[in-house]
């Protein structure tokens, strides 16, 4: 055990989110997501809602603020406006993380499955709900350790 760390942060989990580098991306993915078909690197978090792994996650890693993008969802098929519970859920996480609303963009089916193949590392959540995914860019962390902000130079 490490102290102020979410307990949700694995040893794999915590190695994958500092190998990375700023532009990286991590995908967290539903129960029915094929993550072992997509996976360069695969961590299993079997059991553990989509939404808390993302929370984990964001509790050590920035968004990177130089894309448009930097939280993107997969969309509903046949409805790419439709908002899914798993993703209001995320929503909301993003939103308390960063201290401002941020909706994540959402992706077509096949093309997020592209842009998983891409990732650093996809970690497999136990999240039942249907389109619990989600990428993740990485940002950049000052000299002091703060997440660098919007316009920051």
């Amino acid at each position: 055990m490490l102290i102020g760390l979410n307990p949700l942060l694995s040893p794999d989990l915590l190695h994958a989110l500092a190998a990375m580098g700023h532009g990286d991306e991590i995908v967290v993915v539903d129960a029915n997501f094929p993550a072992a078909a997509c996976a360069r690197r695969l961590i299993a978090l079997d059991g553990i809602a989509a939404p808390a792994i993302l929370e984990a996650i964001l509790s050590v890693m920035p968004l990177d603020h130089a894309v448009p993008h930097p939280a993107r969802v997969m969309a509903v098929v046949g409805d790419p406006d439709a908002v899914p519970p798993v993703v209001a859920e995320f929503r909301v996480v993003i939103g308390r993380a960063l201290g401002q609303d941020h909706r994540p963009h959402p992706v077509e089916r096949h093309a997020f499955y592209e842009e998983a193949k891409r990732a650093y590392a996809i970690v497999r959540s136990g999240e039942r709900r249907f389109f619990g995914n989600i990428i993740l860019t990485k940002g950049v962390v000052d000299a002091e350790g703060r997440a660098r902000k919007p316009g920051a130079v």
